[in-house]
């Protein structure tokens, strides 16, 4: 038998980074965990144990420590694209290097009617992302949300799917559709503002699925992406993975009340869980970079 080493990449992965900069006073506050992934001249090391050009994943933790201090963060996708870049360029195994960040936003904690200059609170549970990938040639930027929960008690319904011996689900032509989504977008370049992209993008999810009357979580996806798209030219694809958090209506009958929509059990578990991919027409594929 015959056999041979595959696909192979490895890194350092969620190291938690808390930046403060502070200006007097006055601090502002940057949360990130950052994973590294490289791929490259490593296969001396699967077959052999030779480490003589393996970079150390200590060595990448303190990599994102040091950038971290030595130039200001900035957006997500800059650090990203920083750090990426260094690997490549300061160590000749390392074909690829891929760089995956999630932000947790803080906001400032109000006191006295006035925001407080080095106190914050959490902001919520979405998180921003971004996924940078660099080779020696080329270079690809992917970012995104996650944990966007998002709700609405109207404008949705269900119905008109097929029918079998398992189907206990009733038609509805009212209900309540919630979902925490999770978008990721690839951008055309690497070159651009990257906050009020995301910012925009962003606005556009929330908004079309606010006003998008929906007959499916399936035709929210795509009208939220559709709408990304048709705002945002810097942006070549979107996809999304959207769970469908479902509410039921309580049955209220047996104690003699009626339930007008008013009254939901909010099931975590299981749930229907909806994916798909936005892509602009003629976009070029880009694998590498997811």
């Amino acid at each position: 038998m015959t056999v041979r080493l595959g696909d192979n990449q490895y890194g350092k992965a969620e190291t938690h980074v808390v930046r403060v900069t502070k200006k007097g006073d006055l601090h502002d506050i940057k949360d990130m965990t950052v994973s590294v992934m490289l791929a490259g001249d490593f296969a001396d090391t699967h077959l052999e144990g030779d480490n003589s050009k393996v970079v150390p994943t200590d060595s990448q933790k303190n990599a994102v420590f040091a950038l971290a201090k030595e130039s200001p963060i900035g957006e997500i996708e800059y650090f990203a694209l920083r750090l990426a870049r260094q690997l490549v360029r300061d160590h000749a195994s390392v074909r690829r290097a891929r760089v995956s960040i999630a932000e947790q936003p803080w906001t400032r904690i109000t006191a006295g009617g006035n925001p407080h200059p080095h106190a914050f609170e959490r902001a919520g549970s979405e998180q921003r992302l971004t996924t940078v990938t660099c080779t020696r040639d080329a270079e690809w930027v992917v970012s995104g949300v996650t944990e966007l929960t998002l709700l609405k008690t109207k404008g949705s319904e269900f119905w008109g799917y097929p029918k079998d011996r398992f189907t206990t689900l009733p038609e509805t032509h009212d209900r309540v559709l919630a979902t925490a989504v999770e978008a990721r977008w690839r951008y055309r370049s690497a070159d651009l503002d990257w906050s009020a992209s995301r910012a925009e993008a962003r606005r556009q999810i929330v908004e079309t699925f606010a006003t998008k009357h929906s007959l499916s979580l399936q035709q929210t996806l795509f009208a939220m992406g559709e709408a990304v798209l048709e705002a945002r030219p810097e942006i070549a694809e979107i996809r999304f993975a959207m769970p469908n958090k479902h509410h039921f209506v309580v049955d209220l009958q047996p104690f003699g009340l009626e339930n007008d929509n008013e009254v939901f059990y909010a099931s975590d578990r299981p749930y229907g869980l909806i994916e798909g991919t936005v892509t602009r027409d003629g976009a070029e594929p880009a694998d590498q970079a997811w």
